[in-house]
């Protein structure tokens, strides 16, 4: 309820324009929320929603990579290509969560008018891709700590770097998750965005797990371009003997380039859907 003059335009303004019909001043709009208290109420409010529903599909993806280097334990004895295999499983639960499971979750939001009811909260768009993003790369860990582990005991590899996990996990993470955000929220059916998000870890599967000396030249071009290459490479290096750790800060700072871009683009493609 306004008075009437806000409405037509009538009158002259008077110091009682911003009040209610029985005198009592109006109340002030509350302040928008800010970005990181807002992403945090997303995040703790998307972890413990997916919880329950993600855990087993965790299972899942940790289960896939263990049999992946299992099987590759028959082919490939040691050396870089066994470093290949551990790293590029290890990356591949990443790939699973971040990447396929929340192109499909943005897809059905967007699809299921999900999109309407995180328009109404005075959060910035920011704070919900970034949450929501977080939340999946979370439930990475430990099916990336126990596949890295597996493959080292597999393939008899150094477990001395593994800290490098902690650079590795939320880097990669951000940098896929930003890539199926956007893939979600740009498909236009709900199908294509889970078909992209399949095809997005397949690509991950491929191009991560087979070493890359035994990849055509055309291929590994198409290598380089995928984001999670970089983290699989970072970790790959952590293997040796004597790491270049400059070489793997090199990489972990590509993943996190492609990150930023990857949610910036997730963050665009989520105003624009949600303006629809």
């Amino acid at each position: 309820m306004v008075p009437a003059q806000a409405v037509t335009g009538d009158g002259a303004a008077s110091p009682d324009a911003g009040a209610w019909p029985d005198g009592a001043p109006a109340a002030p709009l509350a302040p928008r929320a800010r970005l990181l208290p807002a992403l945090a109420a997303v995040y703790r409010a998307q972890l413990s929603r997916a919880r329950v529903a993600r855990i087993p599909l965790l299972f899942v993806a940790t289960f896939q990579s263990v049999g992946i280097m299992v099987l590759m334990r028959g082919v490939v004895d040691g050396g870089d290509e066994a470093r290949a295999v551990v790293s590029g499983s290890s990356v591949l639960v990443v790939a699973f969560v971040a990447l396929n499971l929340l192109a499909q979750y943005f897809g059905q939001l967007r699809a299921g008018g999900g999109l309407d009811h995180y328009a109404t909260l005075p959060v910035p768009p920011a704070a919900v891709v970034l949450g929501a993003a977080a939340a999946y790369a979370s439930f990475t860990v430990p099916g990336t700590v126990v596949t890295a582990v597996t493959g080292c005991v597999l393939f008899q590899l150094p477990m001395a770097n593994l800290w490098v996990l902690a650079a590795v996990i939320p880097l990669s993470g951000a940098a896929l998750a930003g890539l199926g955000a956007a893939l979600g929220l740009l498909a236009p059916r709900q199908e294509l965005a889970t078909l992209c998000g399949q095809l997005g870890m397949s690509a991950a599967l491929l191009l991560g797990v087979l070493p890359a000396g035994r990849l055509p030249a055309v291929i590994g071009y198409a290598r380089d371009l995928l984001p999670s290459t970089y983290g699989v490479e970072a970790l790959a290096r952590s293997f040796d003997a004597h790491p270049d750790w400059l070489v793997v800060c090199a990489d972990l700072g590509v993943c996190a380039a492609v990150g930023v871009l990857s949610l910036a683009v997730a963050t665009w493609a989520y105003r624009r859907a949600a303006a629809r």
